[in-house]
């Protein structure tokens, strides 16, 4: 054997050793298997295909993050509160209407002037607030009366969240924080209590939208789904077994569990060998563009009966300095940019601004056979508890007889 022969054979060694480390850093064995088996399903839409992309922003926004006091605190919220329309207010979607943001607030950094300037932004029609939540060794008891406390606090003080249209019942989403839906962390951190999906669905959770949390090892091995998952007494990481739509009904007691896109990009690629990994995070080294969309949509984030409906749900930690000119500045303003010259340029393609709720109805629409459009079903089982500026409900969007 020559040294040509020895010397390549060493690269390729180097290589796989390589490529198995990233792996085992990335903690991708929780979720390559399934990615692997899952290959036939992930495909960009072929020329003849409908396009409809349902684009929620969810923002784990943290305005005390990294140690901010209270005051640092309500600068950003106020950032927010004037550069959102500002910057992006005068875009239009598909259906006229502005970009729409998701501000899961988290329950340990309440006050009133934070609530205050975003109940502003949701009155002005460009956002909705959800619940978001850090706790650690906590117990049942203890987390039902966060929950509980909280969203009382939200709807009662502040006129947020959302209410079922049959009875009226307070409603709400989640992310939890650190990724530790129900004690997910392997050393058992930031949780605590392995049955969280009971409490959460007790409380009024109508959908989770933590995940995908790649390359953090409590991303679960399910991925690119919109599912049903309920508690499974006695054990942790309950979430990671679904009752998936086109099968049966969903158990009365399951949360709807909604992800973002997870997929390994072989287009960017690092150091020119090994794929990135998009995740649907917003950031600095992940800005918003329109380029990263085709991976969006080949992950295939879909329900049965609505092939031309792309759930397309991506997260940021938007509240800190740091990611307010990705979130508010040059990135996401030629992001929309490109959104409406696509559409302009493509007859079958057309995007449609949502929050955590709406994208939530219309996955529920979805599964009770709704035909129609996605504007009339925005508020199809859940309507916003906003007045909006003509003094209504927030119940804007008759949802007509086009079920199936």
């Amino acid at each position: 054997m020559t040294s040509w022969w020895i010397l390549l054979l060493v690269i390729l060694a180097a290589i796989v050793m390589f490529a198995a480390w990233e792996i085992h850093r990335r903690h991708l064995t929780r979720w390559l298997i399934p990615y692997v088996r899952e290959r036939r399903r992930r495909r960009l839409p072929g020329p003849d295909e409908e396009i409809h992309v349902l684009l929620c922003i969810a923002d784990h926004f943290e305005p005390k993050g990294d140690g901010a006091d209270a005051a640092r605190g309500a600068a950003r919220v106020r950032h927010w509160r004037r550069e959102y329309p500002r910057r992006l207010g005068s875009f239009r979607d598909s259906d006229g209407r502005p970009p729409r943001y998701t501000f899961f607030f988290p329950v340990e950094e309440y006050e009133s002037e934070y609530l205050e300037q975003l109940g502003e932004l949701c009155r002005d029609g460009f956002a909705e607030v959800e619940i978001h939540l850090h706790h650690q060794h906590d117990t049942a008891e203890g987390l039902r009366r966060k929950l509980e406390t909280f969203r009382d606090l939200l709807v009662e003080r502040h006129g947020l969240l959302s209410r079922h249209r049959a009875t009226g019942a307070a409603a709400y989403a989640f992310v939890h924080g650190n990724w530790a839906l129900c004690n997910s962390r392997p050393d058992g951190s930031w949780c605590g209590v392995n049955n969280e999906l009971a409490i959460l669905h007790e409380t009024g959770c109508y959908a989770d939208m933590t995940y995908p949390s790649a390359p953090d090892p409590t991303q679960p091995p399910v991925i690119n789904r919109i599912y049903h998952a309920r508690d499974i007494p006695g054990r942790p990481r309950s979430h990671e077994v679904g009752c998936f739509p086109g099968n049966g009904p969903p158990p009365e007691d399951a949360v709807m569990m909604i992800q973002g896109p997870l997929v390994l990009d072989w287009g960017r690629r690092k150091w020119g060998v090994l794929p990135r990994l998009e995740n649907g995070c917003l950031q600095a080294s992940q800005p918003p563009a329109i380029e990263r969309l085709d991976a969006w949509l080949r992950a295939r984030v879909q329900m049965p009966g609505r092939p031309d409906w792309f759930f397309v749900k991506l997260h940021a930690h938007g509240a800190s300095e740091e990611f307010h000119e990705c979130l508010l500045g040059e990135p996401m303003v030629r992001f929309h940019q490109e959104l409406a010259r696509r559409a302009r340029e493509d007859r079958r393609f057309h995007y449609h601004y949502v929050t955590a709720r709406e994208m939530y109805n219309l996955a529920r629409a979805a599964e009770a056979g709704y035909r129609g459009p996605v504007a009339d079903a925005l508020d199809f089982e859940l309507v916003s508890n906003i007045a909006d500026p003509a003094g209504g409900t927030g119940d804007r969007h008759v949802v007509r007889a086009q079920t199936a």
